[in-house]
């Protein structure tokens, strides 16, 4: 696996593919798929908020470029069976500045996941984080820390922090622990502007 791919992602860099994803149904059906494995348009249809020919539709859309792939066919064979192609996706914005459908596309695609996440964060602290074990609720929470680094530096961070979480994400589900339980691990990397540096703290 690439070193910089620990996690086994599927690296999105075709501008239409992140035009494919940056659509709430899409994400919503991607991310169903990679938290509960395989499933029929018919299944995912409620959980995403379209009917099962649209969910289908969309489906169909997102195989079209490698997101989504068949699985092996359920008890009801008439029934197709629907798998994520990877545990999770990634993208970047293209480094090159003439590269205006690769940016703009990162761009949308960006802007999609912050809408579709923005509110996680609160509804976890309202619904869940009432009724965990004090373990888990003394371990669970944000940080918010504020770094002065170089690019470079930045993308060493990005680099340490999924060396780290690599051997949990990729493990065999058998080696996890007896009382292991899903924990979704939030990243914001967030560049200041340029307007923001004048007198920062050395």
């Amino acid at each position: 696996m690439d070193s910089s791919n620990r996690l086994g992602d599927i690296e999105i860099s075709d501008p239409q593919a992140m035009r494919a994803l940056a659509h709430p149904v899409r994400l919503t059906i991607l991310d169903r798929l990679t938290r509960h494995g395989p499933a029929t348009a018919t299944q995912l249809a409620p959980d995403v908020g379209a009917t099962p020919s649209v969910t289908s539709w969309h489906l169909r859309h997102l195989a079209g470029f490698g997101l989504v792939r068949d699985s092996e066919p359920g008890t009801d064979r008439r029934q197709r069976r629907w798998e994520a192609a990877a545990r999770g996706f990634r993208f970047q914005t293209p480094q090159d500045p003439a590269d205006e459908a690769g940016r703009s596309a990162a761009r949308v695609l960006s802007q999609q996941m912050f809408l579709r996440y923005a509110d996680l964060p609160s509804r976890w602290a309202a619904e869940v984080e009432p009724e965990l074990d004090p373990a888990w609720q003394r371990l669970a929470g944000l940080a918010n820390t504020r770094l002065v680094v170089s690019a470079e530096e930045l993308a060493a961070i990005e680099d340490g922090i999924e060396r780290i979480l690599a051997p949990y994400v990729t493990r065999d589900p058998a080696e996890r622990p007896a009382d292991s339980r899903g924990v979704q691990v939030m990243r914001y990397v967030l560049p200041e502007g340029a307007e923001e540096q004048t007198g920062q703290t050395p």
